[in-house]
């Protein structure tokens, strides 16, 4: 696992620290973009080689480690998606559900609040920009994280120990990008912690908990590309600084309530014999 992991940090933040030297103030998303335009080409482009070497991490690793038997497995897990109508509801609307009914809350007190996609100036380039930055996050970087990481540590860690080891380094990872939407507004000794660990954390969590019962990586894939897309949709330039700290927090504190309800109602049922052995998350759910 070291070893994954230190490939992730070796190959991820070479891209994404070029990124961050050369990209203009505000430039980042989740800085306040107006359109995909004010993101630029160069500082896309270098965010979105940063998950594919989150995959390749994982595959020299599982290759080395397991050879064509761990090869094949995750291939076997990757296309899975015999898994219930209502997981894929849990994955797709879990994240735009809540911020958009958290957002919409906060707006009655201030406009701040409002979401960037519907104060951008050009609300088609920032919609494709966040679905392709989306969908390259997820389809790549949960090779690695779900696909190896979560699938090796939930075989000896219960969920929120798998969940915190998988989150800590996927959140820290992300430091280059929070650092390049840094406004000055808020100290970062509280918005850095905040930005990086308030979301990512809980959010992967239950990400680790719907894989435990569905065993699928596509799945896990999906419920990434609506968080990524996010931070090109939500966020808009009145958003910046305090209004920010504000939301990352009451929508982390949601997401918490939400893995409390969810690991609460798995013990009941675990407890009462409820889980067939294919969806069994003994070892999930386990302390």
């Amino acid at each position: 696992m070291l070893a994954f992991y230190a490939l992730v940090f070796t190959l991820a933040w070479g891209p994404w620290g070029l990124a961050l030297i050369t990209a203009s103030p505000g430039a980042f998303p989740g800085a306040g973009a107006n359109s995909a335009a004010d993101v630029g080409p160069f500082t896309y482009v270098t965010m979105l080689l940063g998950p594919p070497s989150i995959a390749l991490a994982a595959i020299l690793v599982i290759a080395l480690a397991f050879g064509k038997v761990g090869l094949r497995d995750l291939r076997s897990r990757l296309f899975r998606w015999r898994v219930g109508v209502r997981w894929y509801a849990v994955a797709l609307l879990t994240a735009p559900l809540l911020m958009t009914a958290i957002l919409g809350a906060l707006s009655l007190t201030s406009k701040a609040f409002v979401p960037g996609i519907i104060t951008a100036e050009d609300k088609a380039s920032l919609l494709v920009a966040g679905l392709v930055a989306g969908l390259v996050a997820g389809l790549f970087e949960e090779v690695g994280w779900t696909g190896f990481a979560t699938h090796e540590l939930s075989k000896r860690h219960g969920l929120l120990a798998t969940g915190l080891l998988v989150g800590l380094p996927w959140s820290v990872l992300h430091l280059p990008l929070y650092l390049g939407n840094a406004s000055g507004a808020v100290p970062q000794a509280l918005s850095l912690p905040v930005s990086l660990f308030s979301v990512l954390l809980p959010y992967r969590v239950l990400m680790v908990w719907v894989y435990g019962h569905t065993h699928s990586v596509l799945l896990a894939m999906l419920m990434h590309l609506p968080l990524s897309a996010s931070a090109f949709l939500t966020v808009s330039p009145a958003m910046e600084g305090v209004p920010d700290l504000i939301f990352s927090l009451v929508l982390g504190a949601t997401l918490w309530v939400v893995v409390a309800a969810v690991t609460a109602a798995d013990r009941r049922k675990l407890s009462r014999g409820e889980y067939t052995p294919a969806t069994s998350l003994t070892h999930v759910v386990s302390t």
